[in-house]
């Protein structure tokens, strides 16, 4: 931000906030008349007279109109980001300017100026400003009881005779399209969970290594719960801080779901109400706060520098603040399955993490993601990058220590080919054969490739994913530009849109179902199995399963620990367009001593996470009553708590 502006903020925070109410003096009423309303910034009202002295005391429009009220109100716009604007105007320009009949003044009604502080104190805590003081709802405004006026009535109904005479052709959700800060991110998730609260609400997954919050947004039709055979999706995006696209995509995409549910699109209707959809707009907000403010050096004039987001470089930001890159980060997996993938009778699914992990450096971001995904069932993921056009799909490590250029698949290859292929066939340019475009090193795979294929690399999300959980995810590398100029926003969300929606609607491909005992409880932990597919999945905590599939005929079958095994012959057309269910009733039987159990992972051996109890501090967020609001702990805290001293005042109370 230019010091012009820093000062210009500073000079209105002191003034809103210390000066002085100047009230009217008794008597003032009776000796002012109704006079024309002539302040520049708020000759748009619906009213044209004014009397003064206003409800601040202003006694003349020469006193308003050089008061730091108006000033606020003449720069709120710019100071905001355009949030907020007009309202806060118009509201701000009832309490300098109030209409006037029968030469007394008609105070701006209360519920309106309470509705836009719940609506906009978000903003104002995003450049860390105070509410301003002229905007005291108890001071200022009065009851409709009393008489009042509602100074946005105007404003209302022409919004509301604009969206009446939209065609269903034509966009009826508004987005700004430009970067958001962290601050900025934050304030419009928790903004539009608000908005949406029917539908979506936010929650903290941890803090990264500065203490800022990886916060997700969820939407669907029961927030706050898992509800029995509805799919779990997550999208995360800026895992790499210096590729902000996915970032930017992910924030449009929350606004875009929550403004068409709420304006009955029925597309999106469906997809919120059938699917639990988590959105993690950035999961490494502190390598983002660096490559941004490189951006905005390089766009200072003063600067040799002039080539902004083009020379932000390629490394700049991508680490967290420990440089750590996060997608090496993970525990490596492939390579224990790359060990026993011979022998016939090891599990390849809920591999463990080996204790040996956490003897490494472990960035808090990847400790809180695991916990996350370990968390909750998910079936699908994507996370989004930058610098190429294509999606990748696992393993992004080579079977062959020695190749870093190696096809190495997955035993569910062809359905992480479709997965791939449903984002780029949907996206606007990543799958056509133009040869000049970015991504042109893809067009004889059509936008797609295996990631080892691509180049080979350990430690990756996309595998842990895969091999640890149920989760199937891919990775979408979304433009050769990692930080795009900001006019490139608003293209690049039409390009990736369709793509967006199309990844959501997909994870309702192939079987579903409940996996049961005789007496219909359902059974944890159950693995169904896909023959020709060596990788099960396990069901949930009531018993609830997913399986991605492709079109075909599959024998499925059905097991657990102390239970029957019960096998199923499943057609699924390809004109399906949603998933088959699937149910399963097992029935006990005495469990027998199976030569090849050590083989097996266990429950307890898949449970032991964090073993040593390092990285919890780091990992967990402190959570208030709200669920998402916390502030890092100070510096004196982990002495205190190693002595058994709760605070500071139990120190001063006890010595």
């Amino acid at each position: 931000m230019a010091l012009e502006v820093l000062a210009l903020v500073f000079f209105l925070a002191r003034s809103c906030l210390c000066a002085p109410q100047r009230p009217c003096h008794p008597g003032d009423e009776f000796l002012a008349t109704c006079t024309a309303l002539n302040l520049g910034y708020c000759n748009d009202l619906e009213y044209s007279t004014t009397i003064y002295p206003n409800i601040l005391g202003h006694r003349s429009h020469t006193e308003a109109e050089s008061g730091a009220e108006y000033l606020l109100l003449s720069v709120i716009h710019g100071l905001l980001n355009g949030e907020c604007s007009p309202e806060i105007r118009l509201v701000g320009c009832s309490v300098l300017a109030s209409p006037c009949r029968d030469n007394k003044i008609i105070k701006p009604c209360r519920s309106t100026c309470e509705a836009l502080r719940k609506d906009c104190m978000h903003a104002f805590e995003a450049i860390e400003m105070a509410w301003p003081y002229f905007l005291d709802c108890d001071r200022f405004f009065a009851g409709n009881e009393e008489g009042c006026f509602d100074p946005l009535a105007g404003l209302k109904a022409r919004q509301e005779v604009a969206l009446s005479s939209l065609s269903p052709e034509e966009p009826s959700t508004i987005i700004q399209f430009t970067y958001a800060s962290n601050a900025q991110m934050y304030s419009l998730l928790k903004r539009t969970a608000a908005k949406c609260s029917h539908i979506s609400h936010v929650y903290s997954i941890g803090r990264s290594t500065e203490g800022r919050d990886l916060l997700v947004i969820e939407f669907t039709d029961n927030p706050g719960q898992h509800e029995l055979l509805e799919p779990e999706i997550k999208l995360v995006g800026n895992m790499h801080g210096n590729e902000v696209l996915g970032r930017q995509l992910l924030i449009y995409l929350a606004q875009y779901l929550c403004s068409e549910y709420i304006l009955g699109n029925q597309r999106i209707q469906s997809i919120v109400n059938n699917t639990r959809i988590h959105i993690l707009a950035s999961m490494n907000p502190d390598g983002y706060e660096l490559a941004a403010s490189e951006v905005e050096d390089s766009s200072d004039p003063e600067l040799s520098n002039q080539e902004g987001h083009l020379l932000n470089g390629w490394t700049t930001g991508r680490a967290n603040a420990q440089n750590l890159d996060l997608n090496r980060n993970f525990p490596d997996l492939t390579s224990i399955f790359y060990r026993n993938r011979r022998s016939r009778h090891y599990r390849i699914d809920h591999i463990p993490i080996p204790d040996a992990y956490w003897f490494g450096k472990v960035a808090p971001e990847t400790y809180a993601v695991m916990k996350w995904i370990r968390s909750l069932p998910f079936v699908q993921s994507a996370s989004l990058h930058g610098g190429e056009l294509v999606v990748s799909y696992p393993f992004d490590f080579s079977r062959h220590p020695h190749e870093e250029r190696m096809l190495s698949p997955t035993p569910d290859e062809q359905i992480f080919k479709q997965l791939a292929r449903t984002y780029a066939d949907a996206h606007a340019t990543m799958s056509n054969n133009d040869t000049d475009r970015c991504g042109a090193s893809f067009y004889r795979t059509r936008g797609i490739i295996n990631g080892a294929l691509w180049y080979s690399f350990a430690g990756g999300m996309s595998d842990f994913n895969y091999l640890h959980t149920n989760c199937m995810e891919i990775t979408v590398e979304l433009g050769c530009d990692k930080f795009p100029s900001e006019a490139e926003l608003y293209p690049e969300w039409k390009r990736n849109k369709e793509a967006l929606l199309s990844f959501l609607e997909s994870v309702h491909r192939g079987i579903k179902g409940v996996v049961k005992d005789k007496n219909g409880n359902g059974i944890k932990g159950a693995t169904v199995s896909v023959r020709g597919i060596r990788k099960d999945v396990t069901t949930a905590e009531d018993g609830d399963y997913w399986r991605l599939l492709n079109a075909g005929t599959h024998i499925l079958t059905a097991t657990a620990k102390g239970y029957s095994r019960v096998s199923k012959r499943v057609y699924l057309p390809h004109t399906m367009s949603k998933a088959g269910r699937v149910d399963f009733v097992l029935e006990k039987v005495p469990v027998e001593p199976d030569i090849y159990d050590h083989l097996f992972p266990t429950v307890d051996s898949w449970d032991r996470f964090d073993p040593y109890n390092q990285f919890e501090p780091n990992g967990e967020p402190d959570v208030t009553e709200e669920g998402i609001e916390r502030q890092e702990k100070p510096w004196w805290w982990t002495y205190f708590s190693q002595a058994g001293i709760s605070s500071p005042n139990w120190l001063l109370k006890n010595v």
